[in-house]
């Protein structure tokens, strides 16, 4: 943050945190905040705004390690309640993927009343410490000559298991509706046809990385809530892009950062961990995510004090579009336009539901607000910065000079 201007360090903050003397808000608390008294002594007044989202994120899963077994195992396949994992690892390390679909269980078909139980179930059922079914198989060697394992397990018979999330809490996220002629069933949901209705994943103003845009605070060692429990951004998330486009007041108004995060399953809650099913396309993890922001300069203040309207999206058709790799943006939407279950697009009127969960991000952000005000969480300063834009002031008109 060599080009950013710090007037209150994290250390600081970590000091008034011990204290007991630090004013932690949650992002809504503080978009209240900066309209009453404005950027600047909302920056005096605020130390950390802390952030909420929990939706369907695919690109999660666990790394397990299950303990060797007697005689042992060189594990080449392994099964979760016949969910498969990669086990190409090490002797007894898997990783299950949450969009891993139960053997036998369809995929992109429609069965009424019928839904696919895949890695995120399985991910949920040992948090919440019901048995699973676990099943390895191996070729055997000299060391490992076992060649078939199977045992009912818990979360407790596990060595280790602990999320590994490869892209997590997108900082903004495709609007979805449908042009075709025909109702399609895809991760953003079931979508009718021509337009009839449009499906969001966002949790707008309490959204973790609209809060930072510039990643000023957020980086590789950042401590968050995740899933009930302490967890860390381990890395940049997939497909991060921090180039993508931006409005007036700095925010990006389409896909662009996103964070690689992990943490300890047996410290988590099935509260905040949920798996998810899509009907006709498979199934999912919803994962909670709260991301305390540190208040460091009044630009920051600003930030935070965003509203629902001042973050916009872009509408996609996933029926023709989408599938063919096109990108056509049909129109932008506010969040406040969105949250408020109708918006007018190209002349139409078109209802709108959401993916995430906007009360569940309001019990993260206030779950981790309790957590700073009571001293047991403080703030982890990011060892290594994200990708990220120079911050250039003359570049977003909207943005106050203070």
């Amino acid at each position: 943050m060599a080009d950013v201007q710090v007037k209150k360090s994290i250390e600081d903050i970590n000091q008034k945190i011990r204290q007991g003397e630090a004013v932690v808000v949650t992002a809504d608390e503080m978009v209240d905040i900066v309209a009453d008294q404005g950027p600047k002594k909302a920056f005096q007044n605020v130390d950390v705004v802390t952030t909420g989202t929990f939706g369907t994120m695919c690109s999660s899963g666990a790394f397990i390690n299950f303990g060797h077994t007697k005689p042992k195992i060189k594990a080449s396949k392994a099964w979760f309640n016949d969910v498969e994992a990669y086990a190409g690892i090490a002797a007894v390390d898997c990783y299950l993927g949450a969009a891993q679909v139960r053997e036998d269980d369809p995929l992109n078909k429609v069965y009424p009343g019928r839904f696919a139980y895949g890695g995120g179930h399985v991910i949920e059922d040992l948090i919440a410490g019901r048995t699973v079914s676990f099943q390895a198989k191996g070729y055997g060697t000299d060391c490992y000559p076992l060649r078939e394992y199977r045992q009912d397990i818990t979360l407790d018979d596990l060595r280790n298991a602990f999320l590994f999330n490869p892209r997590n809490a997108y900082q903004n996220y495709n609007v979805a509706t449908n042009l075709s002629d025909r109702t399609i069933y895809t991760y953003m949901g079931i979508l009718r046809p021509h337009m009839a209705n449009i499906n969001y994943s966002t949790t707008g103003q309490l959204s973790p990385m609209l809060n930072d845009p510039f990643y000023w605070t957020i980086g590789i060692g950042t401590k968050i809530f995740l899933g009930g429990a302490v967890g860390a951004v381990a890395w940049n998330g997939t497909q991060h892009d921090p180039e993508a486009m931006r409005s007036e007041n700095g925010q990006v108004k389409e896909g662009a950062g996103t964070l690689s995060l992990t943490g300890d399953m047996k410290q988590m809650s099935p509260e905040f961990i949920r798996g998810a099913s899509l009907i006709g396309y498979g199934c999912s993890l919803m994962v909670g995510v709260g991301i305390p922001i540190p208040i460091i300069n009044e630009d920051m203040a600003y930030f935070t004090g965003l509203s629902n309207r001042d973050i916009h999206y872009q509408v996609l058709d996933y029926g023709i579009d989408y599938p063919s790799g096109i990108s056509r943006s049909l129109g932008e939407v506010s969040y406040e336009e969105l949250k408020s279950g109708q918006v007018t697009l190209q002349g139409q009127s078109v209802p709108t539901a959401p993916l995430a969960s906007y009360p569940m991000a309001v019990r993260i952000a206030s779950t981790l607000k309790d957590w700073i005000k009571a001293g047991s969480f403080t703030l982890g300063a990011p060892q290594i910065q994200l990708p990220g834009v120079e911050f250039e002031r003359s570049s977003y008109p909207k943005i106050p000079v203070f």
